[in-house]
């Protein structure tokens, strides 16, 4: 019974989501859809029985940067939302999520479609003049979620946009535990589950604790997208307590600027 009294709760707060998207963010300004869009994640998040905890020792978040985080479940992006609203890159792939795709479209992600130079090279360079524009920009550089306790090699190529904005970045390391302060098992969005699959998985479990440790920014101008993406995910790595890395790829080099060429851009993960 509680639990789909829960479903219903979901249900009800994305139809309220899609009707504050089409009738109030047209006329609203930057600073309207902020607050409207912390207040939806905050409510969101006490449906889903998640509570949101920045660690001790936390540095000041910046309001103008590309904030870069682990990542552990769809949870993340409104859990960062919940704390300091951004725009969010992510697949092309995510706007096919039920309602929740809409959603966050109307949000302001800026969605990458894989295969596509032209589309990929337009969304790069709105991500730059967003940056320039003064916003706070989100990502995930490992490429897709991992489970708690792993951390999987950031990709560098987004970082390039802070470079060019001239901008900082910051890491946010993101973790989720039980009442015993245990990795929450509910939480991990892994391997072949389904977006709504996770969502049942959270909703009938106990309460999840979100900690969230916002570390000092770093300086893009100058710097190298790969000494950024290696610098962040160090960073996070031990804000997380994580001491094995897991073996990278080898990346080929990448020149965001070529046409000819199409970066192993990183998003957030499809259902």
């Amino acid at each position: 019974m509680l639990l789909a009294l829960r479903i219903a709760r979901v249900i009800l707060h994305l139809l309220v989501g899609m009707a504050i998207c089409a009738l109030v963010f047209p006329w609203a300004d930057g600073m309207a859809r902020e607050i409207h869009v912390r207040r939806w994640s905050r409510h969101l998040l006490a449906i889903c029985n998640v509570s949101v905890q920045i660690t001790a020792g936390s540095a000041a978040p910046k309001a103008h940067a590309l904030v870069v985080a682990n990542h552990v479940s769809w949870l993340d992006i409104f859990v960062i939302n919940a704390l300091y609203p951004c725009r969010f890159v992510a697949k092309a792939e995510i706007r096919a999520w039920p309602l929740a795709g809409w959603l966050v479209e109307q949000a302001g992600t800026v969605f990458i479609a894989r295969g596509n130079r032209r589309d990929l090279r337009k969304a790069f360079e709105g991500l730059v003049q967003a940056l320039k524009s003064g916003q706070r920009v989100a990502f995930f550089p490992e490429g897709t979620t991992a489970p708690q306790g792993t951390l999987l090699p950031f990709h560098a190529n987004l970082f390039e946009a802070a470079v060019d904005a001239k901008s900082r970045v910051q890491p946010y390391a993101i973790s989720y535990v039980d009442n015993a302060r245990k990795p929450h098992p509910a939480v991990d969005f892994v391997g072949d589950m389904t977006f709504v699959q996770s969502m049942m998985a959270i909703l009938s479990g106990p309460p999840i604790r979100a900690r969230v440790t916002i570390l000092r920014s770093i300086k893009a101008e100058g710097a190298h997208r790969r000494q950024l993406a290696e610098t962040t995910e160090e960073a996070i790595r031990q804000a997380l307590g994580i001491v094995e890395a897991v073996p990278e790829e080898e990346e080929e080099p990448v020149d965001p600027a070529a046409e000819d060429d199409e970066p192993d851009l990183p998003a957030t993960r499809s259902a």
